[in-house]
């Protein structure tokens, strides 16, 4: 989107699903009601984190499932889904079957590498297998493929009164071309260009080194641009942007003031890449849309899409969700040249 002139296209939001271990059900009602809010404020699309062995969602394919039956039209995603925790054929099933019950509104963001914090897990998730699982694109491309309908047995026919297929049932015409990946590299934008994937680039990016530039917005131009380069769309190659940006402009004085203390507390992180995996965050973006559409207009990777996927603030309550939405739909999005789906 380089000139404001240039409407954005689609509008969507992600949620973590916080909830309260002693009593969780409140936590995933306010979220199925958040998405609610959403569809009727004209999103486009409502996406959920994965959160494992935490309070935050660690099912969203369950909770998309919920979320079908409340909605009828605002796409439903994930971002991401962390493969190492899966197996690719049953989560293959998992995601048919919420396809079909959504109409085919469901899309996929997933992303590979070993489980978080696997040396803890590792006994509980693989207990004989561990050493031995594959955690690499090779996953990926498995999901992909059960989900095109390549062969996932060697049998097909009837055994008495039992009829089997051998590819994945339900078959959801279209999943697989809904499939994004989750990207923090150069390296793993680029092999999501080249599978033909449509690429998530969030508000989290890998730094070449410690002597890189600390510029998030010109390190996820250059991965955008890296994609679209081996993507066989090329520059029509599809790619959101998630950033954390939190519009203010009917907040109340204590919102405000909440939300400052927020971005204040998370700013620090994002002077130069963190860890040993030189991981680089990015400013978080506060104030009115008026505000917010400036910041955005000046930020190369915006410039690069026409969608977006804004991340909700951990830990805010569910009145800060709605007022944050609420400004999304009716103030932001307008600014950006959005307009509501119906």
């Amino acid at each position: 989107m380089p000139p404001p002139s240039v409407p954005l296209q689609k509008l969507g939001f992600l949620t973590i699903g916080s909830f309260d271990g002693a009593s969780p059900r409140a936590g995933h009602e306010s979220t199925l009601e958040v998405i609610e809010l959403g569809e009727r404020l004209g999103f486009d699309g409502a996406w959920l984190r994965h959160r494992h062995l935490q309070y935050g969602i660690s099912s969203p394919v369950a909770v998309m499932a919920a979320a079908t039956q409340r909605t009828s039209r605002i796409e439903l995603g994930t971002a991401v889904i962390p493969l190492g925790w899966e197996n690719p054929l049953r989560l293959a099933e998992d995601l048919a079957t919420v396809d079909i019950l959504s109409g085919g509104r469901i899309n996929p963001g997933v992303s590979v590498g070993p489980p978080m914090r696997f040396a803890d897990v590792s006994e509980a998730l693989y207990p004989h297998t561990a050493d031995v699982e594959d955690f690499t694109y090779e996953r990926v491309k498995r999901l992909v493929g059960l989900i095109r309908g390549e062969p996932a047995s060697s049998f097909q026919g009837t055994v008495g009164i039992e009829e089997f297929s051998d590819h994945v049932q339900p078959h959801a015409a279209g999943l697989a071309d809904r499939i994004w990946y989750g990207a923090a590299s150069p390296g793993s934008a680029r092999w999501a260009g080249e599978q033909g994937l449509s690429l998530l680039t969030s508000s989290v990016l890998k730094a070449a080194g410690p002597d890189d530039t600390t510029d998030f917005a010109t390190l996820q131009h250059a991965q955008i641009q890296t994609f679209r380069a081996e993507h066989p769309d090329g520059e029509n190659a599809r790619v959101a942007q998630g950033l954390v940006v939190i519009p203010t402009d009917t907040a109340t004085p204590e919102q405000r003031a909440k939300y400052a203390a927020y971005v204040e507390a998370r700013t620090p992180r994002t002077a130069r890449p963190q860890g040993p995996a030189n991981m680089l965050f990015a400013p978080d973006i506060l104030g009115t849309s008026e505000q917010v559409a400036e910041t955005l207009y000046a930020h190369a990777g915006f410039r690069d899409v026409n969608e977006v996927v804004f991340a909700l603030p951990f830990g805010f309550d569910h009145a800060d969700y709605v007022q944050i939405l609420t400004d999304m739909a009716t103030s932001l999005g307008p600014a950006l040249g959005w307009s509501p789906r119906k």
